[in-house]
């Protein structure tokens, strides 16, 4: 079920109004509630793959379960590499193996055999990634004794399955959300209003920003070959903005969906294009997972306590990692390197001063600076967005050559353009925390006024059946 549909949009209301008015005499029955709204939610989309996150929540509950009550350190590794072994496992088959199969038989014609691959195409269920980690962040954290394992099975399984968050993020951390199923949750008004506003502006940025710069980027790079340089520039910068309103409008609707039914997630975007450095670019991009690999994969691999060359290697390693995560296309391996590369000065800095740079005071220079990582960014978005490999590299061909220096061809300029200021201006009055965009500090008649001019701008540029980027990872 896509939050930007009509099936959404009736599926809200009736479980908000049914989880404060009926299901509101205990928590467990709330959390009983969730669970069914999750897996409805889930299931609207294909209803034979709610077997595998139930298999995988009776997994890493039992695992857990197990975790906290066998001493033996031996026993305890085996039972925690069972759990790592599985949800990869599961992982690995439905999104890599295509992949792995295709690779292989290109592998060997080129060595002059020519293999056939067998009828079995692997169907991806929606937001696998997703819920795989989160679930797994649970069973490590148990094994690491961060903390003690769940005896509540509902709540656990309404962890899981929490609706908002479930097919794409932001990916939480059990020792964050789990508590708050345990918790009494009584109705907020304010929390209400602030969850509505939240909603609202993540749904502009998808259905008015992302969908809008959707129909050009498609157009662009599915004619890179014919156009110019300049044109080509002018879709990477698209799909730059189209690919951070289309996530970040989805966390946005995430986080305001949880705060009506008294929830709390973690933010998971923080003005990523206002960033100095592609260092700091990815502290505040899918803040989520990079906070994920940073802490389950980066530090147990020794982080940057070591020598230079083995942070180096943590780094690249992590990024490329990363990239595999997004598909199982060699454009996203491409793409997780790249920006590895990329925050390597910072690393070597980092390393050879001991502490992090100190950002420039000047606002020249912190212009040059967000201005020439925005444009390091968006170069690697080409490879994101591209669909092989050859594809990325022709297109960047196209860029870099003379026509970069001739007026671009029109593609809804006239639109997209205007578009994208008033996203960086209302951003950037954010980032800056101008007093007077705050909402609370707005007249009423203003503010309510800027919320009906934000409705009827969503429903006239409202295209039905436009998913959301991150539902294919």
């Amino acid at each position: 079920m896509l939050f930007n549909s009509f099936e959404f949009a009736i599926f809200l209301p009736l479980v908000f109004l049914l989880y404060w008015f009926v299901f509101h005499k205990s928590v467990r029955v709330q959390n009983i509630f969730l669970l069914v709204a999750g897996y409805v939610f889930y299931g609207w989309w294909d209803w034979r793959f709610l077997f595998l996150i139930a298999f995988s929540t009776t997994l890493d509950y039992t695992v857990g379960r197990w975790l906290g009550s066998e001493q033996n350190a031996r026993r305890r590794k085996l039972i925690f590499m069972l759990s790592i072994i599985i949800n990869l496992g599961f992982l690995g088959f439905f999104k890599y193996y295509n992949f792995f199969v295709d690779n292989f038989i290109l592998a060997f014609s080129r060595l002059g055999y020519h293999l056939h691959a067998g009828t079995l195409k692997v169907v991806l269920p929606v937001g696998i990634s997703f819920y795989t980690f989160q679930s797994l962040s649970y069973t490590i954290d148990v094994y690491k004794r961060k903390m003690e394992p769940t005896r509540d099975f509902i709540s656990f399984a309404a962890f899981i399955s929490f609706f908002p968050q479930l097919v794409a993020g932001p990916i939480e951390r059990a020792f964050h959300l789990l508590p708050q199923f345990y918790a009494e949750r009584r109705f907020d008004f304010q929390l209400a209003v602030a969850g509505m506003r939240q909603i609202l502006w993540g749904l502009f940025k998808k259905v008015v920003i992302a969908d809008t710069l959707a129909t050009y980027v498609d157009q662009i790079f599915g004619n890179y070959a014919h156009l110019p340089g300049s044109t080509l520039v002018l879709g990477a910068v698209y799909f730059a903005v189209q690919i951070y309103c289309d996530f970040s409008g989805y966390s946005s609707i995430a986080i305001g969906t949880a705060r009506l039914f008294g929830f709390s997630l973690m933010t998971n975007f923080s003005y990523p294009y206002f960033c100095t450095s592609v260092a700091s670019f990815w502290r505040h991009w899918h803040i989520s997972l990079t906070s994920w690999f940073r802490d389950y994969v980066y530090i147990p691999l020794g982080g940057s306590r070591g020598s230079l060359f083995r942070t180096t290697v943590n780094t690249l390693l992590v990024f490329t990692l990363s990239g595999f995560w997004h598909g199982a296309n060699w454009t996203f391996i491409i793409w997780g390197l790249l920006n590895g590369l990329f925050i390597l000065p910072h690393v070597f800095r980092t390393h050879l001063l001991k502490q992090r740079p100190a950002e420039s005071t000047s606002p020249l220079i912190r212009f040059v600076q967000m201005a020439f990582t925005f444009g390091l960014v968006t170069f690697t978005w080409i490879f994101f967005r591209s669909s092989s490999s050859q594809q990325a590299f022709e297109y960047i061909h196209g860029i870099f050559s003379r026509s970069l220096f001739t007026y671009p061809v029109q593609h809804g300029m006239a639109m997209t353009l205007p578009l994208i200021a008033v996203l960086f201006v209302v951003e950037w009055m954010r980032y800056r925390q101008v007093s007077w965009v705050q909402p609370p500090r707005l007249h009423p008649v203003l503010r309510w006024s800027v919320y009906l001019i934000m409705i009827i701008t969503c429903l006239a540029f409202y295209k039905q059946n436009q998913a959301f980027i991150y539902f294919q990872f």
